[in-house]
């Protein structure tokens, strides 16, 4: 899979920085005005994206009262239907090219999540510039096939996928002849049990399929978000909306504004503190160097004295000689007066003794 994918204005690399997504999912409440605020709220938390889902109750399920529709997994949604639950949840498809215009004329990327084939072209007819994959989809190989067949990068979610499925998946994007995918670690429960998490998988994600990583992320807080980051994930997305306290299908798990803001601000530290393997030492470090340790005269001595524990000593700070030449002076005498204080140099030391 290609290490460098362009998704709008921004390249998402191993060194370059984190592409960060608001996932808007439900969290309009079926409010144009509301999406419109969150898009906003996203945006001035730093938010490089926004995200959306493209689909009907009809595009993603059945409108069927049996036992396997109904919802009673000991999720949030437990005693509906799924018809029901995305009945209420969808993204009106009439506001979705509003929202793209209004999202990139706010400097932010826009893209969706389609779940079906006729949900593929309709956002192909906006030029979307990417496509994700939500976790539930990634067995859904003929919708991976028309996603990837689009030439768009794609954002592959694993959050019911066995090894093989995500295999499968790849697989599957490459015979369409798409290398752009990246793959996100992800935990479907909602919210995520922070032991459930998992993040050492994301290194071992990129290394076993030799591809860019992220984290789509249904924790509470950000030190998940953070933690990922450290360890590889160059897209992070969560969920975002206004206030919890409004409800909605996924306001439970979902970030306010100032908590995302804080995640940004946290990810983009910790971009700065990961930088890059040196055992150089900046301009600061040299300067502080200059405290560190070196021997150094401990008590007034006079020619001919004999150097001892006593008075050469190990201190702060560096102007004497280095600390490993200590049991080689031990005993070889000083050719000078000296007083307390005086840094060590091999001048004080008699000729005879040098080393």
């Amino acid at each position: 899979m290609n290490k460098e994918i362009s998704i709008g204005n921004h390249i998402i690399s191993k060194d370059g920085p984190v592409f960060i997504v608001a996932e808007m999912s439900a969290n309009h409440n079926m409010d144009f005005d509301r999406a419109v605020s969150i898009m906003r709220a996203a945006k001035e938390a730093g938010a490089d994206a926004v995200k959306i889902q493209t689909y009907t109750a009809d595009t993603i399920t059945l409108n069927c009262e049996d036992s396997c529709f109904q919802i009673t997994q000991g999720t949030l949604w437990d005693g509906t239907t799924l018809h029901r639950l995305y009945e209420s949840a969808y993204t009106p498809w009439e506001w979705q090219p509003k929202l793209k215009k209004i999202a990139e004329e706010m400097g932010l990327t826009f893209f969706s999540s389609p779940f079906d084939f006729s949900s593929v072209e309709f956002l192909e007819e906006m030029e979307v510039p990417a496509y994700k994959v939500a976790s539930f989809e990634i067995t859904d190989i003929p919708l991976i096939q028309k996603i990837a067949q689009k030439g768009k990068p794609i954002i592959m979610a694993t959050g019911v996928a066995h090894l093989a499925d995500i295999e499968l998946a790849l697989d599957t994007c490459r015979k369409a002849g798409n290398e752009d995918v990246i793959l996100l670690k992800c935990t479907s429960a909602y919210p995520t049990p922070y032991e459930d998490v998992n993040l050492r998988t994301i290194p071992s994600m990129g290394d076993t399929f030799d591809c860019l990583t992220g984290l789509s992320d249904h924790t509470f807080g950000c030190a998940v978000a953070g933690a990922a980051v450290a360890l590889g994930a160059r897209v992070v997305e969560k969920h975002l909306t206004l206030r919890r306290a409004d409800g909605g299908a996924d306001a439970a798990f979902s970030m306010e504004p100032e908590e995302f803001a804080q995640m940004v601000d946290q990810i983009r530290k910790i971009e700065k503190a990961l930088g890059k393997v040196t055992y150089d030492l900046t301009p600061g470090q040299r300067k502080e160097r200059e405290h560190s340790r070196s021997l150094f005269i401990a008590k007034d001595m006079k020619a001919g004295d004999v150097f001892t524990a006593e008075n050469l000593r190990s201190v702060r700070p560096a102007n004497g000689l280095h600390t490993k030449y200590y049991e080689e002076l031990l005993g070889k005498r000083i050719v000078r007066d000296a007083q307390m204080g005086t840094p060590m140099s091999w001048e004080l030391v008699d000729n005879k003794d040098r080393a």
